[in-house]
């Protein structure tokens, strides 16, 4: 089975919809569902894929 950071991979661009505050992110790596983000306004943030929605920004 398919782990969730599966989805994602470094280079990336997200948001995440509960904090639109943090702007556009840029995905730095995945581990398991363990994604670090360098958001603009927030810096450098690991989000846990179980506990928060992470969006694909085209």
């Amino acid at each position: 089975m398919a782990g969730a950071g599966e989805q994602f991979e470094p280079g990336q661009w997200v948001r995440l919809p509960a904090r639109p505050d943090w702007g556009l992110g840029q995905v730095q790596s995945v581990v398991g569902e363990k994604v670090t983000v360098n958001f603009e306004e927030a810096g450098k943030v690991v989000v846990m894929l179980g506990s928060a929605v992470l969006e694909h920004v085209e």
